[in-house]
Order: structure tokens, then C-alpha cells, then sequence
């Protein structure tokens, strides 16, 4: 009997979180492994943030081709799926926020939002229409098809590198460690940052800014100033909102391997924080720095 696609991927993250488990035997602990499960997981971590969200899906700011590929590389090593498959469904999330069609609505939920969409019988899950609706300027990109295409091979190749150089205590933590890691504090922004925080702007979803998620996500957590103003690089918009991945931007730019990079500018912000929702032409014209 085949498996359909959200058996399948529940079979994987279940493993995924029973083999993790495994970083807790005294066996398998060093700490040079730790090291090695940090590191990958800000690298990992900040190739979703930086490339797969507010460069892909966002066009909030283009990088220079080699280093987009390089950092697509990187957000494919979080086993989040490939570009084209993550960037659609996100496009989708924001195309109907919390409403029915919303393949993480936290309109059925915290664990549905969190993590059961991925797992369970799921009709928003994107269709392959749906993913050449939502991403055709990915599919049209030959690098971007082959990601896709290879995602887990990309994931095995590190676990084959991870056990050369460090074996298995590398490979647990560097891997299973990790990814349980990455997997939760990432699935928390479609829920934990839809229920708990504070809303600085009007949005018709459910978004909102969790301060402690934000420091753990690259500055993801910033969620109701990201879907006020989804085509921004930044996402903490105020001098106390500490947000990594936009730090990293300006570097970036700095060194001329970040151009057209997107921020809303100060009449946006006060005009949908002081008012009702505005009209979209509102949002659609941002600073570029």
C-alpha cells in the first residue's frame, strides 16, 4: 500500500523525534558536537529567515546569485522542504491568513497550526496548481527545480559529512538534535506568534509580536510587523525589536551583496497603526535602501 504525502511526512518527523532522543545518552554526548548542532542550526536557521522568506517569497531584498544560491543551500539543510515547495506554501499562508484556505490556519487550532497540518489530511495543502500559481519565478530558475528535487540528498550528504568527521554523536546532534529544534521554534511562529504577544499594527489575521520567539528565530517572531508589512526586510520595526536576520542585511549591503532592499516607510507605519486597515496601494510602496 503507497503511503499519500502527509503519512509520509509524519513517518519522517516521528523518527526524526525519536532518534533525537538519542542526544540525551551519555554515548552519543560531546561537546564538540553541541558546537557543531549550533552552528548549523543558525546557519540552517538564517538561510530560512534571510533567503527562503524575505528573499524568495518576499523579494523584500535580492541577494548577489552566488550567495542566494549558497544560502538556499543552507535553509534546504533545515528539511523544511525544497525553495519552490516552501516558498509556495508561505505565499499561500499570507494569501488567506488564518482563514480557511491557509494550510496553518490557527483557525483549527494551536497543535493544527503548530504542527499537525503537516501530518494530517490537509485539502490547503498546496497542489501542484497551487505551487505554479504561487512560485512560478522559482519554478522558472533550473538551480531552484534541482534543490527541490534533491532536498533530502542534500540532508544526507551533511549526515555522511557529519559522521566523517565527527561520527555519530556528530550525526545525532547535527542532525535529529537539530532539526527537533529547528522544527518546533519554527512551527511556532504559525502558532505560538497567532496567539501570544502583542499586535503593534492592524492585519486581518491573528498575528502577533512574541518578543522571546523572535530572539530564538533570526527575528521571525516580529509576526504581526512581517504580516503588516510583508514585503520588508525588516521585521523588528521598532529600536527595541532586536531582529538578527535584518542586522545581517545591512551587513550585506554594506559589502554590496544585498541591493533593493524593501522597508515600509514611516507614513505606512503610522497610517496602519493609527487607523483602520488601509487600501492595499497603501502597502505596496515601500523604501528601498
Amino acid at each position: 500500500m503507497r503511503l499519500e504525502r502527509h503519512q509520509a511526512t509524519g513517518i519522517g518527523l516521528l523518527l526524526i523525534h525519536i532518534i533525537a532522543i538519542a542526544a540525551f545518552f551519555p554515548v552519543f554526548f560531546s561537546w564538540s558536537a553541541v558546537l557543531v548542532a549550533l552552528i548549523l542550526y543558525n546557519v540552517t536557521g538564517i538561510g530560512i529567515s534571510l533567503c527562503y522568506h524575505r528573499t524568495l517569497a518576499h523579494r523584500g531584498l535580492r541577494l548577489r546569485t552566488p550567495l542566494e544560491y549558497v544560502a538556499v543551500i543552507c535553509g534546504t539543510l533545515a528539511l523544511q522542504g525544497g525553495p519552490i515547495e516552501w516558498v509556495s506554501t508561505h505565499r499561500k499562508h499570507h494569501a488567506f491568513s488564518d482563514g480557511d484556505d491557509d494550510p496553518h490556519t490557527m483557525s483549527r487550532g494551536f497543535l493544527w497550526a503548530h504542527c499537525a497540518w503537516l501530518f494530517r489530511r490537509n485539502a490547503s495543502m498546496c497542489t501542484p496548481d497551487d505551487v505554479r500559481h504561487y512560485a512560478p519565478d522559482l519554478i522558472s530558475v533550473p538551480f531552484y527545480r534541482w534543490v527541490d528535487r534533491n532536498a533530502l540528498t542534500l540532508q544526507l550528504a551533511l549526515a555522511i559529512a557529519l559522521y566523517a568527521f565527527g561520527g555519530w554523536s556528530w550525526v545525532i546532534w547535527g542532525i535529529f538534535a537539530r532539526l527537533v529544534v529547528c522544527y518546533h521554534i519554527t512551527w511556532a511562529i504559525n502558532s505560538v506568534a497567532h496567539m501570544v504577544g502583542y499586535r503593534t499594527f492592524k492585519t486581518t489575521d491573528l498575528s502577533t509580536n512574541c518578543w522571546w520567539l523572535a530572539l530564538l528565530s533570526w527575528g521571525e517572531g516580529w509576526h504581526n510587523n512581517h504580516h503588516a508589512f510583508p514585503f520588508s526586510a525588516r521585521f523588528g520595526l521598532r529600536w527595541f525589536e532586536l531582529d538578527p536576520a535584518w542586522l545581517i542585511c545591512r551587513f550585506l549591503r554594506l559589502v554590496h551583496l544585498a541591493h533593493e532592499i524593501k522597508i515600509p516607510s514611516r507614513e505606512m507605519l503610522e497610517r496602519l497603526r493609527d487607523s483602520a486597515l488601509q487600501p492595499k496601494k497603501a502597502r505596496t510602496q515601500p523604501a528601498k535602501i
